[in-house]
């Protein structure tokens, strides 16, 4: 338990909330820190057999808070490598969790948010919810959560999702495979406890080892997981200090329109 999520566990679940109602359940470092731990814990818990990670409010995430990207926008390249090291070692977290994960889609994500929902093994969303990976708006590219995006959505959406930062809807997002169901608002638990009823009649070894096949099959692996994300958090770090990132992030956070905004 902490400030920025709420852990209730029943029986063999653990449901996860994002608890930043009042900023659209950003992420901020402190969430970032309190999600990895809290997962981490769940993830050695014999007595957990499934996670559920949802927001609290209308919205599952928003991306990333405004006084975070104030001080990524100042921070140096070595602080923002940092910075993207421990977002990705919360990504890898929940990717590699040996627990069967759901994302509880209560409301829109952007950014990260949509990086958290590729990572989880099932996603459920309501129809009324919005998506984006909007960072090229910024003069950034969506690197720590591309890995897990790109596995969730396949690589011909993501270059048209990454290029474009086209905001898209549920339905859209359950097409494209970022979403198993898009179900309206008031059905959105009854989805959720549908797909943990089929869990719990797995056995919790079968499917950690289930889990891992699938993965593994599909070439991702802890390891190379490891080696993409410190690339990845590199990339992201030298476009953050860029001059290009610095006019897109300055831009967004003066809520001015950058100088490349046709």
């Amino acid at each position: 338990m902490s400030e920025s999520i709420q852990i209730d566990q029943r029986g063999g679940v653990a449901r996860v909330t994002m608890q930043r109602p009042e900023v659209h359940n950003a992420f901020d470092e402190r969430l970032i820190a309190d999600l990895t731990q809290a997962l981490t814990r769940l993830d050695a818990d014999t007595a957990v057999r499934a996670v559920v990670l949802t927001g609290a409010g209308s919205t599952f995430s928003a991306g990333a808070d405004l006084n975070w990207m104030r001080g990524m926008a100042s921070a140096s390249e070595a602080d923002n490598l940092a910075d993207s090291l421990r977002l990705a070692t919360l990504m890898r977290t929940l990717n590699f969790m040996g627990k069967p994960t759901i994302a509880r889609v209560n409301g829109s994500a952007y950014g990260g948010g949509v990086g958290l929902i590729a990572c989880c093994d099932i996603a459920i969303g309501v129809d009324g919810a919005k998506f984006s990976l909007s960072e090229v708006k910024l003069g950034l590219v969506p690197a720590v959560i591309s890995p897990y995006v790109i596995a969730a959505i396949g690589a011909r959406h993501a270059r048209r999702m990454f290029l474009t930062a086209e905001v898209f809807d549920a339905v859209e997002a359950a097409r494209i495979g970022l979403l198993h169901q898009c179900v309206d608002a008031a059905q959105l638990d009854e989805a959720v406890d549908r797909s943990l009823h089929w869990l719990g009649k797995g056995g919790p070894i079968a499917q950690r080892e289930a889990k891992q096949l699938a993965l593994r099959t599909a070439g991702n692996t802890l390891e190379s997981a490891m080696r993409i994300d410190a690339d990845n958090a590199a990339l992201i770090a030298r476009l953050r200090v860029s001059a290009e990132g610095q006019e897109g992030l300055g831009a967004f956070l003066a809520k001015n329109s950058p100088p490349w905004c046709q």
